[in-house]
């Protein structure tokens, strides 16, 4: 049995995995040691399972397109004064069989088990499927 949780995550304002590189790129989205990051308010509760080789998946555009494998939970105390949470990554994203995710807010956890493939070495430059034909396999079950 799997003793790790993944998380998963919408890349809000991204059009394609391209977008993400280029935002984790920036110092803006950096941890000191320029490792990619995400800040987010709330602190994970598995934090200890997330940490035990947990991964963070990317929603682009409704589609679950790629992971990073999470290194670390930093504390962040913004302007405000209010503790956050940043997210470290390995800056490695690898892209992974596509599946549709509605909307939500936040992050939610995934279950190893309810992962979707990562791509075969090669495939990675493959272009995704259009998000309707992917939507219509979904629904019949084939994704």
């Amino acid at each position: 049995m799997d003793n790790y949780i993944n998380l998963v995550k919408l890349s809000v304002g991204t059009e394609a995995i391209d977008d993400l590189e280029t935002w984790q790129a920036t110092k803006r989205a950096q941890a000191p040691d320029g490792l990619p990051r995400h800040v987010t308010r709330m602190w994970p509760k598995r934090e200890a399972e997330i940490l035990s080789g947990g991964s963070i998946y990317w929603v682009i555009k409704g589609v679950l397109t790629c992971r990073q494998r999470i290194l670390r939970l930093d504390e962040v105390i913004g302007d405000d004064g209010i503790r956050r949470c940043a997210i470290v990554s390995d800056p490695e994203l690898v892209r992974v069989q596509s599946a549709l995710k509605r909307p939500f807010q936040g992050w939610r956890y995934l279950k190893p088990a309810d992962t979707p493939p990562d791509l075969p070495k090669g495939r990675e430059s493959e272009e995704p499927l259009p998000v309707e034909l992917n939507r219509a396999l979904a629904e019949i079950g084939v994704l």
